[in-house]
Order: C-alpha cells, then structure tokens, then sequence
C-alpha cells in the first residue's frame, strides 16, 4: 500500500472544487446562516490541546444551542455533561475550535471555524438559565469560517430516516465490561433516565 505524502499529489488527485464549493464560505454570519444557526439543536465542538484532538456532541433546545452576539461572535453554554471538561482544557491552551452543526429533517450541515475563550461570567452564565440551572461557563467563539456542507454525507447515512433500534452495548454493559464488574451493569442502566431527566441542565 503506498500513501500520499504531498499536497501536490493530493490536489492532483482531487483537481480543483467547482465554483459553489468556495463561495459558500464567508469570513462572519450571514443571514441565512444565522437562519441556520438558531433552528440547530446540535451540534459538535472539535478541540486540539497537548494530549490530541476532542469532539465533543452539544445538544439543546433551538435558540438556546447557542446564541449570536454579533455577526462575528457566537455564546456556547457548557451544559451539564460527564465533568471531563476535554473540550475545555483544549481550548484554555488552543483556541482553536470547529462546529458543525445538524439540524433534524435537514440535509446540510453547517461548518464553522474560530477561536474561543472561556467565561464564567455570572450575568452571561445567568442569561443562559434553563429550569433553574445556569452553566457553569460560556464558550465565546469568534467565528473565522462559516460555510455549509454539501447533503452527501447525511444522505448516504439515511441520517433522518426511520431505522431499527439497533442492538448495541449499553453504558451499563461498557462500563461493567471495563471495571470487571465494579461499577455500571444492570443497575446503572435501570437508573440512569430518572437520573438524566432530574440532572438535564
């Protein structure tokens, strides 16, 4: 198996994007990509720091995923998750960041690039208050790249179509299977949606 070693192999082989694969990226939030932005209950922040790369899955209600607090600058709310705060330390030491947002029903997704800071800023924390829980930080994200993907990929995936449940490991069977038994199991999985709906925010 030989590999591709250069960019000039690689462009040979690729040739150039045709004309609506560039102009589609814009340097802030257009309008419609706002349109976009605000309808999102998803998306994923990918991160670099000292120990590799992270992608991270964000979900929320449309409107609250994120807000826009100008055409350059976009508020991420750190919502309750698992404590890990990967993403977090990343950005501390690389700025860096990438979004993609999914929107159900639809075929794009859109594509953003930047740079973030970290704030626990107690109003803007505050503003992004759901059921009595505020985040404990807020990404603010200075978009550098904002673009739409091309509907190839979710349509290959029959992303939105109905599918069987598939017959996959539970986070109780992962959890066990990885500490021989001393946490997760039958038990972990039985409690753990009257856990998430009272620990949601």
């Amino acid at each position: 198996m030989t590999f591709i070693e250069t960019l000039e192999e690689l462009h040979a082989l690729y040739g150039t994007p045709g004309p609506a694969s560039l102009v589609k990226e814009a340097p802030r939030i257009t309008r419609e990509y706002r349109r976009i932005i605000e309808a999102a209950p998803f998306l994923a922040l990918a991160t670099a720091g000292p120990e590799g790369l992270d992608c991270s899955p964000r979900g929320d209600r449309p409107g609250e995923l994120v807000r826009i607090l100008d055409d350059t600058t976009l508020a991420l709310p750190d919502r309750r998750g698992n404590d890990r705060i990967d993403s977090l330390r990343n950005i501390l030491r690389d700025p860096r960041v990438a979004l993609m947002f999914l929107i159900p029903g639809s075929g794009n997704a859109l594509r953003v690039n930047g740079t973030a800071r970290i704030t626990a800023d107690a109003a803007l924390c505050a503003s992004f208050t759901v059921e009595g829980k505020a985040p404990r930080s807020v990404a603010v994200i200075r978009v550098e790249t904002i673009y739409f993907q091309c509907a190839r990929a979710v349509i290959r995936a029959r992303l939105w179509e109905p599918h069987a449940k598939p017959d996959l490991p539970t986070a109780g069977e992962i959890l066990a299977a990885m500490t021989a038994g001393e946490v997760g199991g039958p038990a972990y999985d039985a409690e753990w949606p009257g856990r998430a709906a009272k620990t949601m925010w």
